[in-house]
C-alpha cells in the first residue's frame, strides 16, 4: 500500500479501535471487545489488529516495559475474568495469538453443534481429545490438565489446537499453594451460546467493519481460513452490497451489523 494511503488507513483504524477514554473496568473492557468484535491481548507490529492493551494503556505504551504495572495487571486479570463471566472468549486464535472474541463473533465462527462432544467431530491430536473428554465433566485448572497429558510441550500444542477450533476457553483462575494461579479451562459451549451453524458472512462483515479496509490475506490469517475461502467471503459481501473492492482490497460500503439476525440470513440490518 502506498505511503500516504497506508498512513490514512492506519489513522482510520486507530480512530475505529481506540476508545474515547482509556478502559478502567472489566465492564468497559467487555464493551470494547463487543464494539471491535475481536482483539489481541497485546499489540504487535505485524499482524495489525486492535488490542486490549492499547485500549487500556494507549497506543504509545509498551507492555511490561517496567514489569507488571497497573495496566498490565488489569489486562492480565480481565483475560480470565471476561470469559468466566461469558463476556468475551479468550484463547490463542486471532493470528494464532492470545486474543479475545465478542460472543456474537464467537458464535459466528464456532464450527460445532454447541454440545460437549463437539471435539469428536474434529481432527485433533490424541492429547487434545483427552483434554476435551476430561472437560466434559466440568472445568479444570490447567495444572491438572497438564498433569493429565504428562508433558508440557504436548499439553501446549493440544491446548493450541483446541483454541484453534474454539472448543475451549479460560474460565477464571485456580489459586495454588505456590506460584502464579493456574488458569481454569472449560468447554466453550458451556460458557457461551454457540452451535447451530457458523455464519461466515457475519464474521467477515465484522472483520471488515473493524479493519476499515482489508485484503483477503488479512482475513485468512486472522480467522485461519483458507485464502480462497477468505476471498470468497469478501466477494459475497460485495455481491450483497455490504462491501466494495478497492485498490488495496475491500472496504465496507456502509456500516456493518453488530449482531447476527437469523431472520435475515444471519445478518442484522445496518
Amino acid at each position: 500500500m502506498a505511503g500516504d494511503e497506508g498512513l490514512a488507513l492506519a489513522g482510520a483504524r486507530g480512530g475505529r479501535w481506540l476508545p474515547a477514554r482509556r478502559l478502567r473496568s472489566a465492564k468497559e473492557a467487555a464493551r470494547f471487545v463487543d464494539d471491535v468484535g475481536f482483539a489481541l491481548l497485546f499489540p504487535t507490529d505485524r499482524p495489525t489488529a486492535p488490542s486490549l492493551w492499547e485500549a487500556v494503556a494507549g497506543p504509545e505504551a509498551a507492555p511490561f516495559a517496567h514489569g507488571m504495572g497497573p495496566a498490565e495487571s488489569m489486562v492480565w486479570t480481565w483475560k480470565d475474568l471476561l470469559p468466566e463471566a461469558g463476556l468475551a472468549w479468550y484463547g490463542r486464535f486471532l493470528h494464532q495469538r492470545a486474543s479475545l472474541l465478542s460472543p456474537p463473533v464467537l458464535a459466528a465462527l464456532y464450527p460445532g453443534r454447541g454440545e460437549p462432544d463437539d471435539h469428536r467431530a474434529v481432527s485433533l491430536p490424541p492429547e487434545a481429545q483427552r483434554i476435551a473428554e476430561a472437560l466434559r465433566a466440568g472445568p479444570l485448572p490447567s495444572s491438572a490438565l497438564r498433569a493429565l497429558v504428562g508433558h508440557r510441550g504436548r499439553y501446549d500444542r493440544a491446548i493450541h489446537e483446541l483454541h484453534r477450533h474454539l472448543l475451549v476457553t479460560t474460565a477464571g483462575v485456580h489459586e495454588q499453594r505456590s506460584g502464579w494461579p493456574a488458569a481454569v479451562i472449560d468447554l466453550t459451549c458451556r460458557r457461551f451460546d454457540v452451535g447451530g451453524g457458523a455464519d461466515h458472512r457475519y464474521a467477515t462483515a465484522r472483520f471488515l467493519d473493524t479493519m476499515v479496509e482489508a485484503a483477503p490475506e488479512e482475513l485468512a490469517r486472522a480467522y485461519r481460513w483458507p485464502p480462497a475461502a477468505a476471498r470468497a467471503a469478501l466477494d459475497d459481501l460485495v455481491a450483497a452490497e455490504l462491501a466494495v473492492r478497492t485498490a488495496a482490497g475491500y472496504r465496507a460500503s456502509r456500516q456493518t451489523p453488530t449482531r447476527p439476525d437469523p431472520s435475515n440470513g444471519g445478518m442484522a440490518s445496518a
